[in-house]
């Protein structure tokens, strides 16, 4: 009986550190496949005259997909060269097992207020794997087709997973009104644990 539960427990070992990154990078295939449909069927962005974000040369975010659907792709040069994931809408279990995901509720790239990812530490192809390696000055990029937004990391914190302050617009102040451009990346810690939130905070440097 020992000797069966210990196949067991290997088994499933194997099936978080092995096979959950063998579905997600299957699925990550898809996605792309998928958004690049997406970006060609796509209609010309259309650019308020005389707005704000048109005077800063800010490209207006994609409609928002249905759960599950790709949404943005995401590079983040200080996870590696090639680090390259396909962000999908939503935050659900199942949503993050195909990679990271978009907050519903928080605003899409380049928009005033705080646009909020999450994306696994540990299985499911470990997106966020080494999110706490990121520094003041970092970049991130989201990117749709011929359209992007470029994020400095202002500051990284460690929180309570109740801490849903923190995809608010005005992060932690829930009452008061956006004027920044903001991004949330959030995802545990431990890298092995959900103990705490990992949270990196950064601010639009570029809208295209």
């Amino acid at each position: 009986m020992l000797l069966t539960l210990g196949v067991v427990v290997l088994l499933f070992v194997v099936y978080l550190l092995w096979w959950t990154g063998v579905e997600t990078s299957a699925a990550q295939s898809r996605l792309t496949n998928d958004l690049g449909r997406a970006v060609a069927s796509a209609p010309a962005p259309t650019k308020v005259p005389g707005s704000l974000a048109a005077s800063l040369g800010i490209d207006p975010p994609p409609p928002v997909p249905a759960t599950g659907e790709p949404y943005l792709d995401l590079t983040i040069p200080r996870l590696g060269d090639d680090w390259r994931w396909v962000v999908v809408q939503g935050v659900g279990l199942t949503q993050l097992a195909l990679g990271p995901g978009h907050y519903p509720g928080t605003v899409g790239p380049g928009e005033v207020g705080n646009f909020a990812v999450a994306a696994h530490r540990s299985t499911h192809g470990e997106p966020f794997a080494y999110l706490d390696r990121m520094l003041p000055g970092d970049l991130v990029r989201f990117s749709f087709g011929a359209r992007a937004w470029t994020y400095r990391v202002d500051k990284s914190f460690l929180t309570d997973p109740s801490d849903v302050g923190v995809l608010d617009p005005v992060p932690g102040e829930p009452t008061a009104k956006p004027t920044r451009r903001l991004l949330t990346l959030t995802t545990c810690d431990p890298r092995w644990g959900n103990e705490r939130r990992l949270i990196v905070v950064g601010t639009l440097v570029k809208g295209r």
